[in-house]
């Protein structure tokens, strides 16, 4: 199938503006800018431009990004839906990108003029990640429909692998909604230690150390649903010829446990300002580039319930 040159460079532009978009959340988060503005929306202290300090720039610059990605997300699924309306899969993507960046900007919003909970404020980034996986998704649907063909001879996807694949998706909201809370109820300092947790294997399970203690078990587990992963898929390719199924888990299972090491080194950067923010961004990133990956992981699996045909056909 061919792609205009402009409505390539939309889907890529949104994609890549959702990532920088949840960045700039991060980014306000760690530096508690999130009040930067007061309870102005969308003015900042009751101004377009607002003065110079660090923390309403800050979060005056994150509105701006969000804006601008957001007209360009808009642009994109009018484009998808006048040329590409046939096609439910980006439809799919293309407005669920949509309705995520809405969804999100509106969160925003209600947290400047009404401070919510800090249960509430960690689905903000879930909500993120949600927007940043759909524009994702429809990068890899135009790969896809370009290359359809090198998918002839895939052989059906066991129950028991989609199953998995599935748990491990909607089990990675869950650690990374607990990741989301330990910033928002400013929990990161509940554990001293990296793997133990203040000097105990088992600490006190209440509080900052109860949270993040919690967290990193979560994360323990996530690890061995990827290692799971890769020796059910690696059975399996032993019988068939999905051999991008092993690459992908593979690489999930590294980066799970990148993202692993990343917060033992978030947890002895903690008294580092300068190097606590870059190492929380960084972790961050690992975070999307994992959920990412889980989404089109996902997708591929359940279309590949039928073989061939199934990839074919789409959702």
């Amino acid at each position: 199938m061919f792609f205009s040159l402009r409505y390539r460079l939309l889907a890529w532009s949104s994609f890549i503006g959702m990532f920088f978009v949840l960045l700039a959340g991060a980014i306000v988060t760690k530096t508690g800018s999130g009040r930067g503005c007061g309870d102005d929306w969308p003015l900042c202290n009751g101004k377009f431009v607002p003065a110079y300090t660090l923390e309403s720039m800050i979060e005056y610059s994150h509105r701006m990004i969000t804006g601008i990605v957001g007209l360009l997300v808009l642009a994109t699924f009018i484009a998808t839906w006048r040329y590409y309306k046939s096609h439910k899969e980006a439809l799919y993507y293309a407005g669920g990108t949509l309705f995520f960046t809405i969804v999100q900007a509106l969160m925003g919003a209600a947290n400047v003029m009404w401070p919510q909970q800090p249960a509430v404020m960690a689905l903000h980034f879930g909500i993120s990640l949600l927007a940043v996986a759909s524009s994702m998704m429809l990068i890899v649907w135009m790969h896809q429909a370009r290359t359809a063909a090198a998918d002839i001879h895939k052989a059906p996807i066991p129950m028991h692998i989609r199953a998995l694949v599935w748990g491990t998706w909607v089990y990675s909201l869950i650690v990374i909604y607990l990741g989301a809370y330990i910033r928002h109820t400013e929990s990161d300092a509940g554990c001293e230690g990296w793997p133990l947790c203040n000097g105990q294997v088992i600490p006190e399970l209440s509080g900052a150390s109860g949270i993040v203690f919690i967290h990193r078990v979560a994360a323990a587990l996530l690890l061995v649903l990827a290692i799971a992963l890769v020796v059910m898929v690696r059975r399996y390719e032993g019988t068939s010829n999905n051999s991008e199924l092993t690459f992908s888990v593979e690489v999930l299972f590294f980066i799970v446990l990148a993202q692993i090491f990343s917060g033992a080194w978030l947890t002895f950067a903690m008294n580092q300002p300068d190097a606590y923010l870059f190492t929380s961004l960084f972790h961050n990133m690992l975070a999307t580039f994992l959920f990412s990956l889980l989404t089109a992981l996902s997708i591929r699996v359940w279309k590949g319930r039928y073989g061939s045909e199934g990839a074919l056909q789409g959702l």
